[in-house]
């Protein structure tokens, strides 16, 4: 091997160490940039996640409150039966009932009362619910809308519709006849007998919670409602949930 192809080897391998070197050293400084960048990764993640899932309800509002009402109204039933009542063993064709009103009525037939056609009653609904709350002291016309809101929901949905629909699930539900004109008077005839502790105690939850339900923005209306809806159907499964002639008889001690 003469001296030229020596020198030359000798060349490549220092080239060949110093690029080694380098990247060494640029894997080391990007080490602790990744490191520092990860936790920034995740929190984007995060934030991105926690977006979509808020942006859903405003996206779909119909379908959101489908789910909610339904999930809501079988986990208030559900937690009366096994942590107030103490039931060792799930009643599951009660909780039916709950599921079943819950979807329909709170989730469907609520949404286009108080969204859809409120929306035709009350011409500044959307207006006044959107607003900062400077701007709704300022709007007189929103409300004096709201007021009638409040009004029409606690003398003629909830007493008129609202209670005579879940008296006559129940009945279709736990009733034995399969008769619709059945399960409409026999759940009226029960709801008739009650009205004056159901009406009582059902202005006294609404009629404050709707002051805050009927401002808020429209796509928080019924995400509110239901929250506040957790406590009094756990109410309502308790007094009026059960077939059985111990609840209806607490159910008149109240």
């Amino acid at each position: 091997m003469t001296e030229a192809t020596k020198l030359r080897q000798t060349i490549n391998i220092t080239i060949q160490s110093r690029g080694i070197h380098r990247s060494t050293a640029l894997c080391e400084k990007s080490a602790p940039a990744a490191e520092a960048a990860a936790p920034q990764a995740n929190a984007v993640a995060a934030t991105g996640f926690m977006a979509a899932v808020l942006a859903f309800p405003k996206a779909q509002p119909f379908a959101t409150n489908i789910i909610i009402a339904t999930i809501k109204t079988s986990i208030a039933d559900l937690m009366t039966q096994v942590v107030v009542e103490g039931k060792e063993e799930i009643d599951w064709k009660r909780n039916g009932v709950f599921v079943m009103f819950g979807m329909v009525y709170l989730g469907g037939f609520q949404y286009w009362l108080q969204v859809t056609q409120f929306r035709k009653m009350f011409p500044t609904m959307d207006r006044f619910a959107n607003q900062s709350m400077a701007m709704k002291m300022k709007d007189t016309a929103g409300m004096i809308d709201t007021v009638k809101q409040v009004l029409f929901d606690v003398f003629i949905h909830l007493p008129m519709m609202y209670f005579p629909t879940f008296y006559a699930v129940k009945e279709f539900v736990q009733g034995d006849s399969w008769s619709p004109v059945d399960w409409v008077v026999n759940g009226c005839t029960k709801y008739y007998n009650n009205f004056e502790k159901d009406f009582t105690a059902m202005f006294c939850v609404w009629f404050p919670a709707d002051v805050i339900i009927f401002a808020v923005p429209i796509w928080l209306r019924l995400p509110t409602r239901h929250a506040v809806s957790l406590a009094w159907t756990s109410y309502l499964s308790f007094l009026r949930g059960g077939a059985t002639p111990k609840v209806e008889e607490l159910a008149r001690s109240f």
